[in-house]
């Protein structure tokens, strides 16, 4: 690459991050508000997850069907174009007097993220060199992981001084500033990219090794989110926190989630596929640990922190194995590939988060890590098969 494009490279991922940032701040805050719109509304926990599960669920429905009608708009309308939706579905959900309105708000702003997410990934991996596209992607998903450091946390300590409608209000600015971000940092020139059929969705799920990428990565962060969901009724009911020390913890969490994060865009570069093994296995352990200490206040939260550093770290790879395979197996389809992943991603949220609510509402919100450990290790076991049949096919 010359050395005239760098910076225009840079400010290219810079804008794509801070959109990021908006987007994973609406995506995960309700985490944090979970308490506050149970009460308000009057609905039990497992209900109010709905907003996570539900959101992930418009964003596997949307991020491919959506991808497909806008592939004729260039890159760069289609980014200001899902910001604006991001924003109305923001002000829906802040505005919402009934609890289905808030679904609904959640769906609006969820159509909008899927295509964000796959189209700011094939742009990131496009505007560097090839060794660094993964660093690429991670830069790009660093909007997200800031988005748990300080979107999270602040908007959780919004909601829990004001009332949680301000945090979505605070998630509107924030949509705002990535909205302009787009318009003045992202080049006018970007290409169109290949025009996008929905037959491409058959192309991407017809080969058996996209599958098995996009079931690795529903399943890996599925068993995370069975977790993470419900972490802060984890942290007050079983480790004795307050909701005020529940806002610090997700600071120091979401710091751990940006290490995680670049540390795995670092460890992907090389070879993808056994650094999302190794981290999922880490993860998995992890998971069981939380289990193990859930009533020690301070073993259980360094094991919920730890979580957190290996929560994202796979991010940046499974997202650049997904864009690899395709460019091997299917040419012709990378940017659905690439929001087919997005998918996968949501349907594990989706999965995880449903998953859990059904185990508070049958069993016990002490089970949750139990079953998130077994769906991540299901997730490592799968990538270890597929590490082994490769080498043996080398040799």
């Amino acid at each position: 690459m010359s050395q005239s494009k760098k910076p225009s490279a840079k400010l290219t991922l810079l804008a794509l991050a801070i959109s990021a940032f908006g987007i994973g701040s609406t995506e995960f805050i309700s985490v944090g508000l979970l308490p506050l719109i149970t009460d308000d509304f009057g609905i039990s926990l497992s209900t109010a997850g709905l907003i996570v599960s539900i959101y992930a669920l418009a964003v596997t429905v949307g991020a491919p069907l959506i991808t497909a009608f806008t592939s004729h708009l260039s890159r760069k309308t289609v980014l200001l174009l899902v910001m604006a939706i991001f924003i109305v579905g923001n002000l829906t959900a802040a505005s919402a007097p009934l609890f289905s309105i808030l679904i609904i708000g959640r769906i609006i702003s969820a159509l909008a993220h899927g295509v964000f997410m796959s189209i700011a990934s094939v742009i990131a991996a496009d505007v560097v060199e090839p060794n660094k596209r993964a660093s690429a992607i991670a830069f790009m998903f660093t909007g997200l992981t800031l988005a748990t450091v300080t979107g999270v946390p602040l908007g959780t300590f919004i909601g829990q001084i004001t009332d949680w409608r301000m945090s979505f209000i605070f998630i509107v600015i924030i949509g705002i500033i990535g909205l302009i971000s787009n318009a003045l940092l992202v080049p006018s020139h970007l290409s169109k990219g290949n025009p996008i059929s929905l037959r491409d969705i058959g192309k991407v799920l017809g080969n058996f090794r996209m599958l098995l990428i996009l079931f690795i990565t529903a399943m890996g962060f599925g068993g995370a989110f069975v977790v993470y969901t419900y972490v802060s009724p984890i942290l007050e009911q079983y480790m004795g926190y307050s909701p005020h020390a529940v806002v610090i913890i997700l600071v120091v969490y979401g710091i751990c989630v940006a290490i995680g994060n670049t540390l795995g865009g670092r460890f992907a570069n090389q070879n993808p596929l056994r650094s999302i093994f190794i981290i999922f296995a880490g993860l998995a352990l992890v998971l069981l640990g939380i289990g193990f200490t859930l009533e020690s206040p301070t073993i259980g939260l360094i094991m919920v922190l730890i979580m957190g550093l290996f929560m994202f770290m796979n991010s940046p790879g499974l997202q650049l194995y997904a864009v690899m395979l395709s460019e091997k197996y299917v040419p012709s389809a990378i940017s659905m590939a690439s929001a087919l992943n997005i998918s996968a991603f949501n349907i594990g949220i989706f999965l995880g988060s449903y998953i859990g609510g059904f185990i508070i509402r049958h069993q016990s919100l002490a089970h949750t890590p139990l079953y998130g450990f077994l769906m991540v290790m299901l997730a490592a076991i799968v990538t270890l098969l597929w590490l082994i049949f490769d080498k043996k096919k080398q040799v």
